[in-house]
């Protein structure tokens, strides 16, 4: 471990920098590391660096710890009892991080063979390895976002010894339940979504056809040289579960199109912005592994697309063009350049059967460990029924169920529902 002399400075806090060189693949310590990153948060007040440990495990899967710009939000209630660690989880962020430049080189079976070691099984022995330099002594607290929440789950499963308490934020899974399974929920919830947005928005339907029927007619590109395909339009609809996120494609399609000399062509200030509302340009990540999240023992084979042909309101060729949500597709790789070369690596993560099991079930039943956890009724892409039927399963599991924030309720309201969490766990109730 290394950790930089300099301190950052911002408003309320004082920032440290780690770094850590880790195993790739712990059965065999001795061979290849990689380096994981980690942003060390404190308070200015009186002792606020003896304050113990509140590691945060960052949703996605592929996306990099926040990079806090003051103290707020949950941030601000974390610092007054804990120091925060904004944990850059392996291949994001400053943790030697995967793109189609840091795979060149290496044959397609050679980058699946080294991301199969990204999930969220290397993420955990990543943060107790760490804990165990940073908190010898004594467990730690953790904190987990959305896939964070999956992390934490298996936390619990593998090495709960390590863990003084527990919050999760729209991010319980299933502990059992198959990619397929999942994205049938996640389509229905989708579908709700999307009749939500036409509802409050009621000439989004014409704004949104009229564009699909001008890309089915003429070429646009995006500032990265991409073509705008009506597949990829779709992709918009991964902020419909957001909070302020169905507002921001309702504006955004206002100014999809405007009018010249030669007839209606694409706004280059939709174009930009479209290419900033989706991640899938810079996070390969989120696409190479999302859906083998959830995969134990089993290949996803492609879930979501496969699946899509149950639900043709989806279509990209439907007189109403529905937004799709959290999913991925084989196409992507093919129409979006920073994919292209991870192609024959993607497909072959996708057919990998031999997935290790995530989730100890009997570990989990007999968990000590408080936990507490918030669950979105209206969570889009993770599933109230399935984190319900697992809050049953895990012992010492108290949750808050509400339908005041959606899946990012953090991000809008962190201070708060932080705040309820530690109360739940303490055992007291907050109105």
């Amino acid at each position: 471990m290394t950790m930089m002399d300099n301190i950052t400075q911002l408003e309320g806090m004082r920032c440290h920098k780690h770094y850590f060189t880790l195993p790739l693949d712990y059965a065999a310590p001795q061979g290849q590391t990689i380096q994981v990153f980690a942003r060390e948060l404190q308070g200015l007040q009186p002792g606020a660096q003896n304050l113990p440990l509140l590691l945060y495990f960052q949703g996605g899967p592929g996306f990099a710890a926040q990079r806090p710009l003051a103290n707020g939000g949950w941030i601000k209630r974390a610092l007054q009892q804990y120091r925060v660690l904004l944990l850059d989880q392996r291949g994001t962020g400053l943790s030697s991080p995967v793109s189609y430049r840091t795979l060149a080189g290496l044959t397609a079976v050679q980058q699946a063979q080294y991301l199969s070691y990204f999930r969220a099984d290397n993420i955990v022995r990543d943060a107790e390895a760490i804990r165990q330099q940073l908190s010898p002594q004594a467990p730690w607290s953790v904190l987990g976002q959305s896939f964070g929440g999956f992390c934490i789950l298996r936390y619990l499963s593998v090495a709960p010894e390590g863990l003084q308490q527990a919050f999760i934020t729209g991010g319980i899974p299933s502990l059992t339940r198959s990619a397929d399974e999942v994205y049938r929920a996640t389509y229905q919830r989708v579908l709700s979504k999307n009749r939500e947005f036409q509802r409050r928005f009621p000439d989004a339907p014409k704004l949104l056809n009229t564009l699909a029927a001008h890309l089915r007619q003429h070429q646009e590109y995006l500032p990265n040289g991409d073509l705008l395909t009506v597949e990829m339009l779709q992709l918009l609809g991964i902020h419909l579960g957001m909070m302020q996120g169905p507002e921001a494609v309702y504006y955004l399609l206002e100014q999809a199109l405007v009018s010249g000399v030669n007839g209606s062509t694409l706004n280059p200030l939709f174009a930009e912005h479209f290419t900033q509302m989706l991640s899938y340009h810079t996070n390969p990540l989120y696409v190479l592994l999302h859906e083998a999240i959830y995969c134990q023992q089993t290949s996803s084979a492609w879930a979501a697309h496969r699946l899509r042909a149950e639900y043709p309101e989806f279509s990209p060729e439907a007189d109403e063009l529905l937004l799709t949500g959290e999913m991925v597709y084989p196409w992507m790789l093919q129409q979006i350049s920073n994919l292209r070369p991870l192609q024959e690596c993607a497909e072959l993560l996708a057919s990998k059967q031999d997935w290790p099991t995530l989730y100890n079930l009997q570990q989990l039943a007999a968990n000590k460990v408080p936990v507490a956890a918030a669950i979105y009724s209206d969570d889009m892409y993770v599933e109230r029924e399935f984190s319900l039927e697992t809050a049953a399963q895990v012992a010492n599991l108290r949750y808050w169920l509400t339908s005041e924030y959606e899946h990012n309720g953090i991000r809008i309201d962190g201070e708060h529902i932080l705040e309820r969490l530690i109360a739940l766990n303490n055992g007291s109730q907050l109105r």
